[in-house]
This record gives C-alpha cells, structure tokens and sequence, in this order.
C-alpha cells in the first residue's frame, strides 16, 4: 500500500485531500498544527514552522509515495502594514517548509526511482495581489516545482503543482466581502470551488496522471484570477 503525505490537513483542501486519498485505497499521514476531530487517516500534530525539525519528523513517518505541500498561511493587511511576524510566518510556511519536505522525502524516493510531489498554489501567483506575501510565496512555489521538476525527473519523481482559484475554505472566509463579490462576478460559474474539487485533481496528480507529466501547474480556477 502507497503512503500519502498532506501537510495542512486540518480543514480546509488538505482535509479533503487526505480523505480523498483513504478512499483510493492510499495509506495517509495527513500533518497539522492542530485537528478539530479525530479523522479516518492517520493526523500527526507538527509545526512546519520547525524548520530544523523536518528531516527527523519526515525519517519518523517511514515510507512516503506521494507528498503533498498544502499547508499554507494567508494574512490580508494593507501591502505596507505586514508585521515581521507575518511575513516571517508566510514565508516559512508557504516557501520553506515545502522546499524542506521535498529534500527530506527525496533520497528515499530516489532509492525507489519513483514518487510523485504535488504543491498547492493559487492564482494569486499569476499577477499582483492584494494580498502581497501570500501572493509572492505562490508564485515562488510554482517555480520551485518547475525547479524540482528538472532536480528529481532523472529519478523518476513527478513534480507538478495544482493553482485553485477561489475555494471554500476557512482562509477564503476571512476576505471581505467585497472581494468576494468580485470572485463571484469572474468565474465562469459564478461560484466558488469546493475544497473536494481542488482535492480531485491533487489526487489525480498523486496517483494516476500520465508518468511524462511534471513540471507543470493545474489550474483550478474556473476563470478568476485576482485583481
């Protein structure tokens, strides 16, 4: 049995995904910082703002198939009005925890030529946003997987990414409203995504999409992109 890795699966994609993956038959090891209620996969308590700690904490989990980086942190103050600790938070966990999680998953899938890594960006990485950090770090990790991409493809890892758009999740639901008029405005559906439709094609990402597709990003965006 394969065994998948979600970070951020508290609530919110990560929840959906992890539960996604129990239902494909996968083993999963879904992390957060906190879980409101026992869950039907395996939830570990961890911090990835503990840098210096992932490699041991990844060691401990045993065998990893599939990872997937989705733990994220959105704040929504004016661009000039970021304290340091919110930038420093945004930026570990969006940017640095995942580079951390490939390098400690990746000798062991090296040793198996096979794995397959999924991040989890937005659209906010598509063009400027409101929100400066949040926006900055995406963009990054999409590079990061193009990056990795190159890095493990000779040892037949896939790295690829999923972009959704605006999803119903509890970091959606701290964005004003008017923001959210817009998003409902721009789509082609006029609504937003659910956490389960980002967590299909994650999924399908981590287990069955064609073995020559890496490096790339899925958007799930229905349309929106921020302005």
């Amino acid at each position: 049995m394969k065994t998948a890795l979600v970070t951020g699966a508290g609530r919110g994609i990560g929840l959906a995904t992890a539960r996604l993956f129990a239902e494909k038959g996968l083993a999963v090891v879904g992390v957060d910082k906190h879980f409101p209620a026992k869950q039907s996969f395996k939830s570990v308590v961890y911090d990835l703002q503990d840098l210096a700690g992932i490699p041991q904490f990844v060691a401990s989990l045993g065998e990893i198939d599939v990872l997937v980086n989705n733990a994220g942190v959105l704040y929504c103050p004016p661009h000039d009005a970021f304290t340091e600790a919110q930038v420093q938070e945004i930026v570990v966990v969006n940017l640095r925890a995942p580079v951390a999680l490939i390098e400690a998953v990746a000798p062991q899938m090296k040793s198996r030529k096979s794995g397959r890594i999924v991040n989890v960006g937005s659209v906010a990485a598509f063009t400027g946003h409101p929100d400066l950090w949040y926006g900055a770090t995406k963009a990054a990790l999409l590079n990061i997987t193009k990056s990795y991409a190159g890095y493990l493809g000779k040892d037949g890892i896939l790295v690829n990414a999923v972009a959704p758009g605006p999803t119903l999740t509890p970091m959606y639901d701290q964005l004003p409203q008017a923001r959210k008029d817009a998003v409902t405005r721009s789509v082609y559906s006029g609504r937003a995504c659910t956490p389960e439709e980002v967590a299909q094609a994650i999924v399908w990402l981590g287990t069955s999409s064609p073995a020559y597709l890496s490096g790339t990003t899925v958007d799930v965006n229905n349309g929106s992109y921020p302005r």
